[in-house]
């Protein structure tokens, strides 16, 4: 996942203190490959290959952001972690076992407009990293 991230703008780690809070707050526990991402660099922003571009919050900002997009009334087995900084949501999906990584429109979320992008968050970053890669 490093050499994906590479032109990643990165924030300071999550603290372990902020991520219970997180789970606790949203009442699940999250997957731990993004857990140590969060650990490692607490979302940012910036292009995954040559031309995807990806904004991952903050932990702290998870429960204020799903709950703004009023992801609990129309999907409430989402859990956005995300954008691509246009009007696509990235998102855990807690329907799958272990949680796969959607793609979901902002206006109009709706499960049936879900397209899994990695079976993992890890794959999640891969999959944005070699689409442009080998496109």
């Amino acid at each position: 996942m490093i050499d994906a991230l590479a032109k990643f703008n990165r924030n300071v780690p999550a603290t372990l203190e902020h991520v219970s809070t997180c789970q606790k707050q949203l009442s699940c526990p999250l997957p731990s490959d993004y857990v140590a991402f969060l650990k490692s660099q607490n979302g940012g922003e910036g292009f995954i290959g040559n031309e995807s571009y990806l904004i991952l919050w903050a932990v702290e900002e998870l429960e204020p952001f799903n709950r703004e997009y009023e992801v609990g009334s129309d999907c409430p087995e989402l859990l956005l972690i995300g954008s691509d900084g246009g009007g696509e949501a990235y998102a855990f999906d807690k329907r799958s076992t272990p949680w796969c990584v959607v793609q979901v429109p902002f206006i109009g979320m709706d499960y049936s407009l879900c397209e899994v992008i990695g079976s993992s968050f890890s794959e999640f970053i891969e999959t944005l990293f070699k689409k442009d890669v080998h496109s």
